[in-house]
C-alpha cells in the first residue's frame, strides 16, 4: 500500500476491488496536480468543495478537513471511498456521496474534475454542473495527457466558460474554468435508444452507459445464446449496462425472474426506467447497484449471464472479470448455469475450468468467445 503525502499527513490508499500486494496506485499524478494548483492558489479556502469522478477517494481524503461532497457514477469508487477514509481514521461522514444519477445541491465555489473516459459523459457532468455555480466559481480539470484528447477543453470553454490550461506537470495537464452566464442554457446529451425488434425492446442509455449508443459484438453474440424455456426460473446478469441482457432473458422466458447488477449508477437507472416502460414491476425484473456480489444469497440463481468488463478506468485488464466470476459460482444452484463472453486472449475458459465442473465453448469468432460452465448438479 503506498502513501500519499499532503500537508504533513501520511494517506494510506487502496484501490478497489481490494487486491493484495496491488502494484497499481489509488492515485495518478493529475490528483497530485490539483492537489499543487489548489494550494497554490488558496489552501486554506477554496469555499464549498465538490470532486467529480475521483476514482478512488485520494483527493476525498487529502481534502476531508474542507468536508467536500464527491459526486460519482461508480459504486466502486464509493466503497473505495469509505475504505480510504475509515483506514486513515477520517470521518466517512464528513464526505457527502452522490450518485451520478442525482444532481448535488449548489452552490459550489470550487470543483475538482477528474476527466472521464466518456466525452458524452463529460459533456453531461459540465451541463449539469453550470446551475450549481455562481459567477467567481472555478472548475478544475485533471487527467494525464495522453488520456485527454483537445476535445475535452473545448467542452469546458463552450459549456463553463474561459478556459486555459497548464503547463504539462508528470505527464498529467490541468485546465483552469471561470464561469461565465450564457444567454441560453446548455441541455446535456439526451438518452441513446437502441432498438431489439426480436425481443421487442426498446432500451435507452444515460452518457455513461457502456455502449450507449449501439450494441457491442460481445453483448450480440451473447443474446443470441440466451435460452428459452417455459418453467420458472431465476436469471442474473452481470454488469447490466442498460438492462439489455436481463430484459432479453425475460422476454425469451415468461416465467423468469430476472435481476441485474451494475457498478454504474446511471446504467442502473437506465435498467430500471426501461423495464418500467415495459410495465414490469420487481416481480419480474429487478434492477441495483453493487460494488460486488458480497450481499447477495447463495444458490439462488439457474443461469447467470455475463458480458463483464476489460477495463477499470484507462486501466485495461481481467481483474474485475475474474474477480466477479469467481464470486458468481457462489450464487447458482446446483446444476446452474454461467454463460459469458469474452476476448479470445483473456483465456476465461482455462480459469473458469478451475471453478465448474463442465466449461465448453458456446460460440466463438476471431475476437470473441462465449462459454457456459456448469455447476454439478448433485452438490
Amino acid at each position: 500500500m503506498e502513501t500519499l503525502e499532503h500537508h504533513g499527513r501520511r494517506l494510506r490508499l487502496r484501490r478497489f476491488p481490494l487486491r493484495e500486494d496491488d502494484p497499481l496506485r489509488a492515485w495518478d499524478a493529475a490528483d497530485t496536480y490539483l492537489l499543487r494548483h489548489l494550494d497554490a492558489e488558496d489552501p486554506a479556502q477554496p469555499g464549498r468543495l465538490l470532486l467529480v469522478n475521483d476514482g478512488f477517494g485520494a483527493l476525498a481524503a487529502a481534502l476531508h478537513p474542507h468536508h467536500p461532497v464527491f459526486w460519482s457514477d461508480s459504486e466502486m469508487s464509493r466503497r473505495a471511498l469509505q475504505i480510504n477514509l475509515e483506514s486513515n481514521d477520517l470521518d466517512p461522514a464528513a464526505v457527502l456521496f452522490v450518485p451520478a444519477s442525482e444532481d448535488p445541491a449548489g452552490p459550489f465555489d470550487t470543483v475538482l474534475l477528474k476527466l472521464p473516459k466518456s466525452l458524452v459523459y463529460l459533456e453531461d457532468l459540465l451541463c449539469r454542473l453550470r446551475p450549481l455555480l455562481h459567477a467567481d466559481s472555478v472548475v478544475l480539470l485533471g487527467g494525464m495527457i495522453k488520456h485527454t484528447p483537445a476535445r475535452a477543453y473545448r467542452l469546458l470553454e463552450e459549456i463553463l466558460g474561459p478556459t486555459r490550461t497548464t503547463l504539462g506537470w508528470k505527464k498529467a495537464r490541468l485546465a483552469v474554468s471561470r464561469f461565465q452566464e450564457r444567454a441560453t442554457e446548455p441541455n446535456p446529451p439526451e438518452a441513446a435508444i437502441i432498438e431489439l425488434p426480436a425481443d421487442e425492446l426498446t432500451l435507452a442509455s444515460g452518457p455513461n452507459v457502456f455502449s450507449r449508443e449501439r450494441l457491442d459484438h460481445g453483448t450480440r453474440m451473447l443474446l443470441e445464446h440466451l435460452p428459452r424455456k417455459e418453467e420458472p426460473c431465476a436469471v442474473l446478469d452481470l454488469g447490466c449496462g442498460n438492462g439489455v441482457l436481463a430484459l432479453a432473458a425475460a422476454r425469451r422466458n415468461p416465467a423468469a425472474w430476472v435481476k441485474g447488477l451494475d457498478e454504474s449508477h446511471q446504467a442502473i437507472a437506465s435498467a430500471r426506467q426501461n423495464a418500467s416502460a415495459l410495465g414490469w414491476g420487481e416481480t419480474r425484473a429487478t434492477f441495483a447497484v453493487a460494488a460486488d456480489l458480497s450481499d447477495e444469497q447463495s444458490a439462488r440463481y439457474d443461469l447467470i449471464v455475463s458480458n463483464p468488463p476489460f477495463h477499470q478506468g484507462v486501466v485495461v485488464g481481467d481483474q474485475l472479470a475474474w474477480g466477479m466470476l469467481h464470486q458468481a459460482r457462489r450464487l447458482l444452484k446446483p446444476g446452474g448455469r454461467l454463460l459469458v463472453v469474452g476476448n479470445r486472449h483473456l483465456g476465461y475458459h482455462v480459469k473458469l475450468q478451475r471453478l465448474y465442473d463442465t466449461v465448453r465453448v458456446v460460440a466463438s469468432d476471431r475476437r470473441f468467445v462465449v462459454l457456459e460452465a456448469v455447476t454439478d448438479p448433485g452438490e
